[in-house]
Formats: structure tokens, sequence, C-alpha cells
């Protein structure tokens, strides 16, 4: 019988994974090599040496199932980790739904969201190879902030490129990643040939996280082995470091007596949706389990849902190395939504992989429909979400909502990856009606996927 009683479920730090899991094993068919962007071949270790460290290189390509998180990452983790698991009861009074529904919470870490789980690693293994500059992209700050954070609890130093649209919405984002002692640009910049190239053709550009992805590549491509480069999401490593979720809400459902009938993230490049999910995938494979999986997309930027399976480039330029994923195209132009963390052209190849072999869903969603579930979550559990995790919260009400309607009991589980603590200006605009739902824009997706890179 589920736990009639309990609210809050809270591992130990005891109980905090020892390791993190690699789901490259237990795919369903290998994922396609990723191709070098100037001779279409399958990228080498050597080739991905001048953006990252070889220690992040081997965790990329991995087989093994299970690789040992290092003391010094645990020792940090240990400041908010484990997570807690909670069961929304007066979000279900509210909905009058027979569903279960349960939320891990990750905006419980310093920075407020789940990315600082692959940014500690990130920094550890930059530092272990002596490297002391790292540059990288933001988009709504909370990768940009966590990357920062890392940055100063190594030593190491930390050059932002915030996309443009973010960096003006979000000043608060940007002041708090300069209050950990990071450089922070608007992006597109004129720092960069990238960014420069981009200002050429629209003086006004507001960016994107492909433009800040390019231009982070660049500082460090033509740094000489000096800087590196840092990925928030998208990346097999990436990912990787973010399954201590799913690790650890395995343990807390056991402990409420419960397991879900659909896993919910929302998804941009897709490693918040992979830290919860990937270690649930497992267990449905293993056991023959039924469980869905479902990722929440916006509906002005559905890679999933709408996107391409193909090869295309992870930044706008096209420096980063080939990818098989879902992708709007390299160079679309996502329009200026609030939840700057999803407006990404691609997916991550694991998720791509896993929602063209049926096993991840998706589902698209307004900004308006987001944030009005992220106002009823507020005011049923107490917790703001940020602008991205209000779209997995649309989700669940949603498959709660569909329970009543079919008389069902379903159990939820859903990752609420972060707090809008940060995103105010855009909860201002949706209480005063101001809010701008933006339709999918089919025309300048066919255009950029007809500029996808021709692969033989």
């Amino acid at each position: 019988m589920p736990d009639s009683l309990h609210t809050k479920y809270v591992l130990s730090e005891d109980q905090m994974p020892r390791t993190w899991y690699n789901i490259l094993p237990d795919l369903p068919s290998p994922p396609q090599p990723v191709l070098h962007p100037g001779t279409g071949q399958p990228v080498t270790p050597d080739d991905l040496a001048p953006l990252f460290p070889m220690a992040l290189i081997m965790q990329e390509v991995s087989s093994e199932r299970y690789i040992e998180i290092p003391e010094p990452i645990r020792q940090v983790y240990r400041q908010w980790r484990p997570s807690p698991l909670f069961r929304a009861r007066r979000l279900e009074k509210a909905l009058d739904t027979p569903a279960r529904i349960y939320y891990k919470y990750e905006g419980v870490s310093p920075v407020g969201s789940h990315k600082a789980n692959t940014a500690v690693a990130q920094v550890y293994y930059n530092k272990e190879e002596g490297i002391k500059k790292i540059a990288t992209e933001t988009g709504a700050g909370q990768w940009g902030s966590s990357l920062a954070m890392a940055g100063a609890f190594f030593g190491v130093e930390i050059e932002v490129f915030m996309v443009k649209i973010s960096y003006q919405q979000k000043p608060s984002r940007r002041s708090m990643i300069q209050a950990y002692g990071a450089t922070i640009h608007a992006s597109p910049s004129n720092l960069t040939d990238a960014g420069r190239g981009i200002l050429a053709k629209d003086s006004q550009n507001m960016g994107s996280l492909g433009i800040a992805i390019s231009e982070a590549v660049e500082v460090a491509a033509k740094s000489g082995g000096t800087i590196k480069y840092s990925l928030g999401s998208v990346l097999n490593h990436v990912l990787l470091h973010q399954t201590v979720v799913g690790e650890e809400a395995l343990l807390q459902m056991a402990m409420a007596d419960d397991y879900p009938d659909v896993v919910i993230g929302c998804v941009g490049g897709g490693s918040n949706m992979s830290g919860l999910a990937f270690p649930f995938i497992r267990e449905a494979r293993q056991k023959g389990l039924h469980t869905r999986f479902l990722a929440a997309e916006p509906m002005s930027c559905p890679s999933l849902t709408k996107g391409l399976y193909a090869y295309d480039f992870g930044d706008s330029v096209g420096m980063t190395p080939l990818v098989k994923m879902h992708t709007l195209g390299h160079d679309f132009m996502p329009p200026g939504i609030h939840a700057g963390g999803l407006r990404y052209h691609g997916m991550a190849p694991l998720v791509s992989l896993l929602h063209s072999e049926g096993i991840i869903e998706a589902q698209a969603y307004h900004q308006n429909a987001s944030f009005e579930a992220g106002v009823l979550f507020a005011r049923t559990e107490g917790i703001l979400p940020a602008p991205e995790a209000s779209h997995a919260v649309r989700a669940a009400v949603d498959e709660a909502l569909k329970a009543r309607e079919n008389g069902e009991e379903r159990v939820i589980l859903f990752n609420l990856s972060g707090h809008g603590h940060f995103d105010m200006q855009a909860y201002d605009a949706y209480l005063a009606g101001q809010l701008q739902d933006y339709e999918y824009p089919a025309e300048a997706v066919q255009a950029a996927q007809q500029r996808l890179p021709q692969v033989v």
C-alpha cells in the first residue's frame, strides 16, 4: 500500500549514489557515431581534446554501466544531495484526481537547479588536468551560475556567454554569475568571429543557445589548449552526471511504497529529463515494467515533436562535431520565450535515440499553459517553479486530469528541476496577461532544416 502519511521523503547522506549510471550499455540500439565537422568521419578522443579534458571524453564514449563518483565531487554534492522527493498532496486535492503525484525537487541546490550536478563534476575534471579557465554558454542562467559556483569552489576561472534576450530578461541571474566571480557577456557579442558574423547579418539579434555555444567553443578552440569548453546539456557525460537524481528517486519511491506509471521532465537539451528518467528506463527494461516516459517541450521550439532526426551541428555556426539528434536546424532562431533554457534547436542524442525507439514520448506546450500550471503549483505546493520546470508541471497536471476523467489511479513522477525566484519578470508578464504564446514557426523551421549539413 502506498504511504498515506508522509509528504517528504529524504535520504541520508550515506544513501547518496556512489556511481553515475551510464545508459549506453542498455540502449535498444547503439547510438550513431559523432562526426568531425571537417572530414565527416567519426571523431576520435584526440579530436575532442582541444575542447574537453580527457576524463570527460572517456566518459562520453564509455560502455561501462556504472562510473564511480570521485570523493571530492561527493563532498560538494553533500551540501544539497540527496535532494528531497515530495508527494504533491495539496495539488492532488486541488485537481480532485485519483492520481498520486510525486516530484523530485532539484531547486534545493545553492544555485536553485539541477545544473549543479554536472557543473561540479565538469570543473573537477578540468581542475585535475591542470586547466585554469573554462568557457561556456548559458540560456536562462541556471547553467552559467552553476558553473560559476563550481569554478569558485575549485579555483577555476569561468567565462560565460549568456543568450542576449535572457541577459536582458534575467538581470538577477547575471548578477549571481558575477557574484561567483565569473566573467559574463551578452551573446551574440563582438568578442568572437562567430558573434561578429551573426551581428553583421542582424545587429538586433537576441541570441540563442546555439549562438552562445559557437562563441564559447571558439574561445576554447583558439586558446591553444589553455581554455576548455563546458556544456550544460546534450552530451552523454552531462546526462550521465544527472543520473544521481533518478537513482535517489528510485530509493525514495520505495520509501513511499509506490512506483511511477509515468516519469516526466521538461526538455531543452535533455539533461534533467535524462537524469530522472534513465535509471527508471533501466528498471523498466530489466524488469519488463510498462512505465511511460514523457518529455515536455515548448511549442515554439519543439525539437522532439517537430524536429528531423538527422545529423546536425550542436551550435549555430557549425564549429561543433555533427551529432545524430532531433533538430529544428542549427541556424533556427527560436522565439524569445521566458523558458530560456529550452530555446535549443537540437536534443541530446541519447534522448533522441530513445524517442525514435518509442521509449520516450514527447508533448509540446504553450508558455501560458505552462505558467498557468506553475502558478497553480505555487498556490498548492508553495514552490514557484522555473519557467522551464513549469512545462513539466503542466504535463503532470494534464496526466492527473486524464486520470480523473478516466476514473483511474495513476502514479506520476516529475522532475521539478529548479525554482523560479530569478524569473519574476516572466511571472509578472503572465499575471498581467501580457505573456505571448508563439505558434510553431513552421516556415522558419522548414527553411533551417533545408540547410542541414549533408552527411554521406
